[in-house]
């Protein structure tokens, strides 16, 4: 996998880092304010100990001239003249150290030289009042410097702790996602090399990562899907071929031999079969067309509408060579494309009057969810192992073909389709005698009165 700025992968481990940068800043920060203070404590302390030690011999005596300098930097005690008396041995003979001191109203005070006279470098430096009977003497101590970090080594501390604790954040960062990309990627990997002749492969599933196993099933299952449809889409393509050069074949071959032989012609009957044959092309044809915009799952145009009124009135438009029982005691309103409704209606007709004996029964009726169509005739039946075949494209029973020769085979199909655009089912079940549709569809929200 190449490093990307537009992956997540590199998003999320930059996001990481810099959060942990953040927060490892934030706490060597509150480390170090809180290691500096110590520190400036620790001074302060060493400077007390200092005080303790010096003012008794500047009370008591004896003062000894040089002092000894202990956990400090320096040490100088100065008359009520202005003159040294004492000092640690690195302020031997030299001049005070400072000049100031504190106000009347304090004992002692504090300020940072930058360098101290005769001393070097930034040192703090405290004066103190030490008061003897011919005036007040001076006590400067100095120190070092505390910084706001304290010492140098929290620092470094610090720091390293930081860019530890931020290697190792990022970089775990970075190694999980890869481990948890890897089977993103070769799930893609996959997919990019099936191409429509070779559906059968299917990307893998990991044991880990259970979004990642769902994402890998889901994509196995819509291969299922391609796979099933795209084998129905090529048998589907076979059998409209075949069904589309017959009657081209056999139209071409009775105008072939008609010319071949003019005079032996008999020219209206041959114009009656090559009509015929042209007449099963169209329906063929149309057939497909309705088919493809099932398939292209185009728009309905859905109005309220009484089943029963539409399903009388497409009864009354036929004409029937069997008997017609309706059973329709009241209205049943749906939301449908009309003309698509009565188109199923008409295969279904169309199916009952090749194998019904000598009667059609049509039944409506519905309640607050669904209304129900039936047409059932009174032929022979479709055996149970065949009532899902018969609604597969370019399938026809044997009885069937016996029946009428020039049927496409897409009626029941067409119907299906239909009922599966409105939301409902289409299925054939049990009955006393013959075959017996069932048309499931969903129900209108507001009933109109019958």
């Amino acid at each position: 996998m190449l490093w990307s700025w537009q992956s997540i992968r590199a998003r999320r481990t930059v996001a990481t880092g810099a959060v942990a940068a953040l927060v490892c800043v934030v706490v060597s920060i509150m480390f170090l304010f809180f290691a500096g203070n110590k520190e400036a404590d620790t001074s302060q302390n060493r400077v007390t100990d200092a005080w303790n030690r010096v003012v008794p011999l500047i009370r008591q005596g004896p003062l000894p001239p040089v002092l000894q300098k202990g956990e400090v930097e320096a040490i100088q005690v100065v008359d009520e003249h202005g003159h040294v008396v004492a000092a640690t041995r690195n302020l031997a003979g030299k001049p005070p150290i400072a000049t100031f001191r504190a106000v009347r109203t304090q004992v002692s005070t504090a300020r940072m030289l930058c360098p101290p006279t005769g001393l070097q470098g930034c040192m703090t430096v405290a004066s103190y009042k030490v008061f003897q009977p011919q005036g007040p003497w001076l006590l400067y101590i100095a120190v070092p410097v505390v910084p706001w970090y304290g010492q140098t080594t929290s620092l470094l501390l610090a720091v390293g702790v930081s860019v530890l604790v931020t290697t190792m954040m990022t970089g775990w960062t970075y190694r999980d996602l890869t481990k948890v990309l890897g089977p993103v990627n070769a799930i893609r990997a996959e997919l990019a090399e099936i191409t429509a002749t070779d559906l059968v492969r299917r990307v893998p599933v990991p044991a880990k990562y259970e979004e990642i196993r769902y994402l890998a099933e889901t994509v196995n299952d819509t291969l299922d899907r391609l796979d099933e449809a795209y084998t129905r889409q090529r048998r589907f393509t076979a059998d409209a071929s075949h069904d589309l050069r017959t009657p081209i074949t056999a139209m071409r071959t009775q105008v072939e031999e008609a010319l071949l032989h003019p005079h032996d012609t008999d020219w209206p009957r041959m114009a009656e079969a090559v009509l015929a044959g042209v007449d099963r092309l169209q329906r063929l044809v149309t057939d497909l067309l309705t088919l493809a915009q099932l398939d292209a799952r185009t728009s309905l145009h859905r109005d309220p509408t009484d089943l029963r009124r539409l399903v009388e009135t497409e009864l009354e438009r036929r004409t029937h060579q069997k008997r017609i029982v309706k059973e329709m005691p009241e209205s049943v309103f749906i939301d449908c494309d009309r003309l698509r409704i009565a188109r199923l209606l008409g295969n279904l007709l169309d199916n009952a009057e090749r194998h019904a004996a000598s009667q059609i029964t049509v039944r409506v009726r519905g309640d607050r969810s669904s209304a129900t169509l039936e047409v059932i005739d009174d032929g022979a039946g479709i055996a149970p192992e065949d009532r899902r075949v018969v609604f597969d494209r370019f399938t026809r029973l044997d009885a069937a073909y016996a029946r009428d020769a020039n049927g496409t085979g897409l009626g029941l199909a067409i119907a299906r389709e239909i009922a599966t655009a409105h939301g409902g089912t289409l299925t054939i079940e049990d009955s006393e005698r013959g075959a017996r549709f069932v048309l499931r569809l969903p129900a209108h929200d507001l009933q109109a009165p019958g």
